[in-house]
């Protein structure tokens, strides 16, 4: 009797045990506890927190939402963040994080949204994005990150908003850009190293809404395809080395529907600094002609 009781106590002891830890899976981060059966989201956007991002928070498996962005987070991302498949929105803006980029971000093919925007990444993007097949919106603007965007990235059929701003990217715009005549929010790969001329698929982009190629070594003359927009309200083609003339065709994006304010004074259309030619646009205000070196002019 003594023997079955032994064993029966034993028994439920076991049984408790296991229920106990399924129960009590927790992980603790930040001075909290977080179940990981039941933990969806994570916000700690502008909480001063540093130190390195822990590699257990890729065991809240059930995350859909990661907000650790304004922080002031060091080193590398770790590469359990991998592991949180379930995540449709990221961001690790603002903060210190170095190193580069794991392609196992490739992973989380249920993002919608990734922000990895100021912090000092380097390396070059990886082509591993191309699997985000579901991205509206990527931002990686102010890094240091280099290279060739990844043809990967130019063929997210998903994709509205793609940054890419202040960072060491070089080459050329490629034609695939073409791939992005989805998008309906901003373009913007200013302040880089590109060099070329503008690809005339440029002209496939009709739903954009803001383009800004400024601050690059961009050549050759602006296409005429630039017009076909019919959306956009920002345009920044300056601080370049585009020559040639102004294709009249531009006037098209103020007229009739006055989408791009041209009168207020760099706000919302700025083609500065570059070798652009008269006669200009008639659009155009007194302001834009200015800052142009006319030197190789005929």
């Amino acid at each position: 009797m003594k023997i079955l009781y032994l064993l029966l106590s034993l028994f439920i002891i076991s049984v408790s045990g296991c229920q106990d830890r399924g129960y009590d899976e927790i992980v603790k981060l930040w001075g909290g506890n977080y179940p990981v059966e039941s933990t969806y989201k994570l916000d700690i956007f502008n909480l001063n927190f540093s130190g390195s991002i822990p590699r257990e928070i890729g065991n809240l498996t059930n995350l859909r939402h990661l907000d650790l962005g304004k922080n002031q987070f060091s080193g590398p991302i770790p590469p359990e963040i991998g592991n949180l498949t379930n995540l449709n929105f990221l961001s690790l803006k603002d903060n210190q994080l170095t190193g580069e980029i794991p392609a196992v971000i490739g992973n989380l093919q249920k993002l919608n949204y990734l922000y990895l925007n100021g912090n000092q990444f380097i390396g070059e993007i990886p082509p591993e994005m191309g699997n985000l097949n579901k991205l509206y919106e990527l931002d990686l603007s102010y890094n240091n990150l280099s290279g060739l965007i990844p043809s990967e990235v130019l063929n997210l059929e998903s994709i509205t908003e793609l940054i890419l701003g202040s960072n060491k990217l070089s080459g050329t715009i490629s034609y695939q850009l073409r791939y992005l005549n989805h998008m309906t929010g901003k373009l913007d790969l200013s302040h880089n190293q590109f060099t070329g001329p503008i690809p005339i698929q440029i002209g496939d982009l009709i739903y954009l809404r803001d383009l800004d190629l400024s601050g690059n070594q961009l050549s050759g003359a602006i296409p005429s395809e630039i017009g076909n927009f019919t959306a956009l309200e920002e345009l920044f083609l300056n601080d370049n080395q585009f020559i040639g003339q102004v294709p009249q065709k531009i006037c098209d994006l103020i007229e009739p529907n006055a989408r791009i304010c041209f009168s207020c004074v760099y706000e919302s259309f700025d083609i500065r600094r570059n070798k652009l030619c008269p006669p200009y646009p008639s659009c155009f205000e007194g302001y834009h002609t200015i800052e142009q070196d006319t030197s190789g002019c005929l």
